[in-house]
């Protein structure tokens, strides 16, 4: 059995993948470009400020892209998998469960558990999929 274990947030992916006693650590990285729109036509020391209009729905759209091809990356790294962890911080790991279930049917199918996890070591991460899956499996 090849069991993989992902902690991941919008900047990279950990993979862990555990078949026998082999061990593999993998990191996959993002390619998210993190938009921090600034503007301002208009002078410093203008009453309200500047008056430029950010249009936000542009560079949610362009996110949206970058995170769909780095789900896809990221299902294509997996896809021989007979059992899938997702850990992570924020809501990252249930938007790559949702892609699964829409794009890649059968791999969502093999997702075990997706759970909050904080900012952790290389080998937090490790441990953590270990001890998953020894008790799951």
């Amino acid at each position: 059995m090849k069991y993989i274990g992902i902690w991941m947030d919008k900047e990279k992916a950990h993979m862990v993948t555990l078949k026998g006693e082999q061990e593999a650590f993998e990191t996959v990285f993002s390619e998210l470009e993190f938009f921090k729109p600034s503007g301002g036509s208009g002078t410093k020391t203008a009453k309200w400020g500047p008056q430029d209009v950010v249009q936000d729905s542009k560079y949610l759209e362009r996110e949206k892209h970058q995170l769909r091809a780095y789900f896809n990356n990221l299902a294509e790294a997996i896809k021989d998998a007979d059992a899938i962890a997702l850990f992570g911080p924020a809501d990252t790991s249930e938007k790559f469960r949702k892609e699964l279930l829409k794009s890649h049917k059968t791999l969502a199918a093999k997702i075990k558990t997706v759970t909050k996890a904080d900012s952790m070591t290389d080998n937090q991460v490790k441990a953590m999929v270990r001890d998953y899956f020894s008790t799951e499996g």
